[in-house]
């Protein structure tokens, strides 16, 4: 076995398009979303500003009505230099955003800005979907430093912070599942945060130590790609896009190298039962098989089955599908764990080249962690799968 770590890329570019304090499109900006600030070139940046000395703000939508265009816990990081990254809007409101945090960082104290629906004239800063949101902004503090350090680390943590106006600083509480808490622990009894455990969630509490936004935050998911092949190079880009952590596996050194995956965050040259273990993929973990070889797909197969893995993908023509179930069923794999398989893998979006496969793998990954699977190639739907990889 032989596992080649990854270099992530650690430079970010944004811009925004703004009249007044209305900003039209952000290009270019990557969401910000505490669970990748522990990674990834969001974590690189911040912690460029901070090397750099640079005072930041953190903006957090902490509570949302209607059809608002972010979740909550979507986040905007600003520096009183005029750096930016993330949203909380999809750009209907950073524009105001950024002024108001500049008068935090001047020295001011937390604010929570309401945003509803735009004015007719558009000037007013505003959303265009007919939602509301609330924005809490705050001075990066060291509760935010110590919880990259949790996230970088992969930890289960949740943050507490009671939203004060008036104050110089927030009130904030990290919790871990193992009861260790840091900072303000009248939160803690609170919001009963061992309670909100294993998470993830994010919402608005009235306690009686006022309101408290909350948020449990989980490892990222984990995508496991079995098979080096064409559609893999595609598919690591479209997962880490999404939040994602990759591991490829793949016992042909020609195909698992890191110059064809050079983000990838595990390159592991091995077979499948050498490289994975059952007990090891839960949850968060998503298995692609696309090696469309017996020897590959099989071993793979039977390990995710027998692991909590969240997702099973196969890719392949039907009658290979039913080959491969009928080997599984010979190996004793009841009905009920080949129904597992999402097989053959992918939404029908009809594409047939690496990139829209690609496409169709990860769309339905993401539905499946919504519960929406209708239009998966697995059940049934028109479009013939791919009956190889290219």
């Amino acid at each position: 076995r032989q596992v080649q770590s990854a270099v992530k890329p650690n430079s970010v570019g944004g811009f925004w398009l703004c009249l007044g304090h209305l900003c039209l499109l952000p290009l270019a900006t990557p969401s910000l979303n505490l669970r990748k600030l522990g990674e990834g070139i969001i974590a690189a940046e911040l912690k460029r500003w901070l090397a750099a000395g640079e005072h930041i703000a953190l903006a957090t939508v902490v509570w949302a009505e209607g059809s608002s265009p972010r979740p909550l816990g979507s986040r905007m990081a600003m520096t009183t230099s005029g750096k930016m990254i993330g949203s909380v809007s999809g750009g209907c409101v950073e524009g105001a955003v950024f002024t108001e945090a500049q008068e935090v960082l001047a020295g001011g104290a937390p604010k929570r800005l309401h945003y509803g629906v735009v004015d007719e004239s558009g000037w007013e800063a505003g959303l265009a979907c007919g939602g509301s949101i609330q924005v809490y902004v705050e001075p990066l503090a060291d509760v935010h430093r110590r919880l990259l350090a949790a996230l970088a680390e992969e930890e289960t943590v949740a943050l507490a912070t009671r939203l004060v106006e008036r104050e110089p600083a927030a009130g904030h509480l990290l919790a871990w599942p193992d009861g260790h808490l840091e900072g303000d622990r009248s939160l803690a009894d609170a919001l009963e945060l061992q309670a909100l455990f294993p998470g993830p969630a994010a919402g608005l509490r009235s306690t009686p130590a006022g309101e408290v936004f909350f948020e449990v935050f989980t490892p990222p998911p984990t995508l496991v790609i079995v098979g080096a092949v064409h559609v893999a190079v595609p598919l690591v880009s479209l997962a880490q896009t999404l939040g994602f952590r990759v591991r490829i596996v793949d016992a042909r050194r020609a195909f698992a190298t890191r110059e064809r995956f050079p983000t990838a965050d595990e390159v592991i040259v091995a077979w499948p039962q050498d490289a994975l273990r059952a007990d090891e993929l839960g949850p968060q973990h998503h298995v692609v098989i696309l090696s469309h070889d017996p020897k590959f797909d099989l071993p793979a197969l039977e390990i995710a089955l027998r692991s909590r893995a969240a997702y099973v993908g196969l890719i392949g023509s039907r009658t290979t599908q039913a080959k491969r179930r009928a080997a599984l069923r010979k190996a004793g794999f009841s009905e009920a764990e080949l129904a597992r398989i999402h097989g053959p893998i992918g939404l029908d979006l009809g594409g047939r080249e690496p990139a829209e496969i690609a496409l169709a793998i990860i769309a339905e990954i993401v539905a499946a962690r919504h519960g929406r699977v209708k239009l998966s190639l697995g059940k049934g739907t028109k479009t013939p799968p791919p009956e190889t990889i290219p």
